[in-house]
């Protein structure tokens, strides 16, 4: 069952702001008053000791002290909606599941994603409330993908809205241009199964790898309005629109600029040496 987080965040975040509110304009007011009858009524209250104190203690404890579930509301309230801030409008942590972006991103990559960069969107149900920019070619983007709505993907940018994509054999054109790629001598792997190379897409320069054992499946789409179509740079092992899609505008949920650990598994020690922006 996938856990919807920023719906818990919201819940949270509204809950315990509603319970410190609803205390402080209903609630404490009364206790305020109950305190000052019992100070009024047990002068020496605060004398440590006395039978003032004791009984005073009793009496604020069943009447004038401040309920565990306001007290747990008022301290996490600012915590959970600096969180909400940061995590729903700024940015927001992700780690890579899946190889499906290798070599430019590994799995157990720790990364960021800018959630403004592409306008700024209402939590949970999505809409956006103010424009920024759109999507570029060659942007890695993380999204909601039509056929698992609910679950987090990143791909990079291939397509834009009424953009021609085809796939030939397994080189890429743009409104029927080829996709500028440099091979990277050296850069083959498990017996030279795999090529590496430089893919030039708009203005962004990235790595991108093929299977060279792995047969082709070719194509040729139109971008659909307000939709984009994505690719993983690992194209021979990528489950991304050419097997559910295209991805809708309001399905948009940022822009990935960096990664700032990688960490495999529990067992291991978490590393800093792929630091650095997303190309």
């Amino acid at each position: 069952m996938t856990i919807d987080f920023p719906l818990v965040l919201v819940i949270l975040v509204f809950g315990s702001g509603l319970i410190w509110l609803l205390d402080a304009l209903l609630l404490a007011p009364r206790r305020k008053q109950a305190r000052a009858r019992l100070e009024a009524a047990f002068p020496r209250w605060s004398e440590p000791g006395s039978a003032d104190a004791a009984k005073f203690g009793a009496r604020y404890a069943e009447e004038a002290s401040e309920p565990v579930v306001v007290e747990y509301a008022r301290s996490f309230f600012p915590v959970l909606l600096v969180v909400f801030v940061l995590r729903s409008f700024l940015v927001e942590p992700f780690q890579i599941p899946s190889s499906s972006m290798v070599p430019t991103l590994q799995v157990g990559d720790y990364i960021l994603v800018n959630k403004y960069t592409y306008g700024i969107r209402l939590p949970v149900v999505r809409n956006k409330i103010i424009s920024l920019n759109d999507p570029q070619r060659g942007d890695v983007m993380v999204f909601f993908p039509p056929h698992m709505n609910d679950t987090y993907f990143i791909k990079r940018v291939i397509g834009l809205p009424g953009d021609i994509i085809r796939y030939t054999d397994k080189a890429l054109y743009v409104n029927g241009e080829k996709v500028t790629v440099e091979p990277l001598p050296g850069a083959e792997g498990q017996g030279a199964r795999y090529r590496v190379a430089n893919e030039r897409l708009g203005e962004a320069e990235h790595l991108r790898q093929i299977d060279v054992l792995r047969p082709a499946t070719d194509f040729t789409v139109t971008v659909k309005p307000g939709h984009y179509f994505m690719m993983g740079d690992n194209r021979d092992n990528s489950s991304d629109s050419r097997v559910w899609g295209q991805v809708p505008e309001r399905d948009i949920v940022g822009k990935a600029f960096a990664i700032w650990m990688h960490w495999d598994n529990l067992f291991s020690l978490p590393g800093f040496d792929r630091a650095g922006l997303i190309e």
